[in-house]
């Protein structure tokens, strides 16, 4: 058996519920499209996470996201009761899945719901060629061994949220995640479990960026994948980053990680330290495309 400790600092006040959805894949379009996958699979509506700077809730009425979603992100969440069923009429051997470009499929609810043991089962009886999760909860953990059972039969990988090397700023802008520390020793657990493993420092919140590169490149053997807080001055459309972590960084005076020309010298610094390192660093869907081959 393994173990996991979520560790999360703050209890959400936040209400669980369930409901029947129609679809549970996706065909992908834009970002996530161009890095080469096929369908996202999201198990749930709205994030109990609630980050700060989380683009989501920006994208309006879009992806299944109702206006109380949008609107009172990460007050609730309400996962689709029907999964393993839909699950069984739409895998398919060809698909490539990200799970879940809307929400954390391991986001604090999840413990309660207990979604994605069920969710893995369909999966496992119907395999697809590559399965990508897109997470920052420790609580994944708890599936580890399905997880390492799912492996043996698709292309599985993890690729776990890692922002910034510092507390302070975790406590700032995610406050309802792990810890840093945490996060680490999650990603090692995976990794030396032999799961397929990537630090995502995605979105790039304010850090030491070299020392934020050697720790991603100590617990993972994979290139690492980043992406800066998306700001309106370089992305005029869609998802950019919430109005509260621009409201965060102005109070704290860190207002200069959402300018782009500090964010390009930013990903370069990251970028030297991969390099010397024998490895790489990717950002928006050349650095994700890694998931997928």
């Amino acid at each position: 058996m393994f173990a996991f400790s979520a560790k999360i600092e703050m209890v959400m006040p936040f209400q669980v519920f369930q409901a029947e959805s129609k679809s549970i894949l996706s065909k992908t379009t834009g970002y996530i499209a161009q890095a080469g996958f096929t369908h996202s699979l999201t198990p749930a509506r709205n994030c109990t996470f609630g980050c700060t700077y989380c683009y989501v809730p920006t994208m309006g009425i879009y992806g299944g996201l109702k206006p109380e979603d949008w609107t009172h992100w990460g007050q609730f969440t309400t996962f689709k009761s029907n999964a393993p069923e839909l699950l069984r009429r739409q895998l398919n051997a060809d698909q490539v899945i990200y799970c879940s470009p809307l929400v954390d499929p391991y986001q604090p609810a999840e413990e309660e719901a207990e979604a994605m043991p069920r969710i893995l089962g369909e999966l496992l009886a119907r395999p697809p060629k590559t399965f990508v999760i897109q997470t920052r909860g420790p609580l994944i953990l708890r599936d580890l061994a399905k997880l390492v059972e799912l492996s043996r039969y698709t292309a599985l990988r993890v690729s776990f949220s890692l922002t910034t090397n510092r507390e302070d700023v975790r406590k700032i802008y995610e406050p309802h995640c792990s810890t840093v520390a945490c996060r680490i020793e999650t990603i090692r657990r995976l990794r030396d479990a032999g799961i397929d493993t990537f630090a995502t420092l995605a979105p790039l919140l304010p850090c030491d960026p070299e020392e934020l590169a050697r720790m991603a490149l100590e617990v993972t053997e994979r290139n690492v994948i980043g992406d800066a807080l998306h700001v309106r001055a370089v992305k005029p459309r869609g998802a950019t980053t919430r109005d509260a972590a621009i409201a965060i960084s102005e109070r704290h005076g860190l207002s200069g990680w959402l300018d782009p020309e500090f964010q390009t010298e930013v990903a370069a610094r990251i970028a030297r330290v991969c390099t010397n390192a024998g490895r790489e660093f990717g950002t928006g869907p050349e650095g994700f495309r890694w998931l997928t081959q």
